[in-house]
């Protein structure tokens, strides 16, 4: 397992003075990468060998809150590798060992220059070992939207969105997701809690492409299928709220 600690920050807490969600993806991404900087097969090996771990899938489940200042202790560790897949948990909690947020990851290795999948190497896959998956509940990567969708006002990608693989970062489909949230999650009382996200990555977006926004509603469930104009989508994000 690597872990670090830090004290939540002004620059991560949303409106309501919490940890946000993308907040929190930043520490658990920085996480899984200083993991693979500290083991020597970070961004410079993968730049080198034209290869790049790619997100395939989330699952978060948020079990409280974090408010700003809190100490946290956030922890990743891979728990298989298979064939082209690579399978991560992360834990944030707090300092008496409290889980705050469980995830569940998928990863595909990828070539770079095909932009095909390819088996993980044993020199870039060998160095997480392996550890015991996490304790929670585990939903299927595939995630399905039910009824009439709405579309939305498209938008195109910004160059502040792409991140070192040339695409989208996968935070951002969870921000451009966050905006079809009910209203009743943006209020300062939050009366609309996140409890679960789930994204499906399908296909990567570049700088300049246009991004057509569907929304579903369906009993507590934001889904969000973030498309290209084929109909295609490029992400698929749901949101699960408890109203407090």
């Amino acid at each position: 397992m690597y872990s670090f600690t830090d004290k939540v920050r002004y620059s991560l807490i949303d409106a309501q003075g919490k940890l946000s969600i993308p907040g929190a993806i930043d520490y658990m991404e920085d996480c899984s990468t200083m993991q693979s900087e500290q083991l020597g097969i970070g961004l410079e090996f993968l730049k080198n060998r034209h290869e790049a771990w790619v997100l395939n899938s989330w699952q978060i489940d948020f079990l409280e809150d974090i408010p700003l200042a809190k100490e946290i202790e956030i922890c990743t560790w891979a728990y298989g590798i298979k064939g082209i897949y690579g399978y991560r948990n992360f834990l944030i909690r707090d300092m008496q060992k409290k889980p705050l947020i469980k995830t569940n990851s998928l990863w595909v290795y990828i070539d770079t220059e095909t932009k095909r999948p390819m088996r993980v190497p044993e020199e870039a896959g060998a160095p997480y070992g392996k550890e015991p998956r996490l304790e929670m509940e585990y939903l299927d990567r595939k995630i399905k939207l039910e009824g009439e969708g709405t579309a939305r006002e498209p938008f195109s990608v910004r160059r502040c969105h792409i991140d070192t693989n040339g695409h989208v970062n996968n935070n951002w489909y969870i921000r451009f997701a966050m905006e079809y949230l009910p209203e009743a999650f943006w209020r300062k009382e939050n009366s609309a809690r996140v409890s679960r996200l789930r994204a499906e990555y399908k296909r990567e977006a570049f700088y300049g492409d246009m991004i057509y926004p569907v929304v579903y509603e369906n009993d507590g469930m934001t889904g969000v299928s973030l498309n290209a104009s084929s109909g295609e989508a490029y992400a698929i994000v749901a949101f699960y709220t408890s109203t407090s």
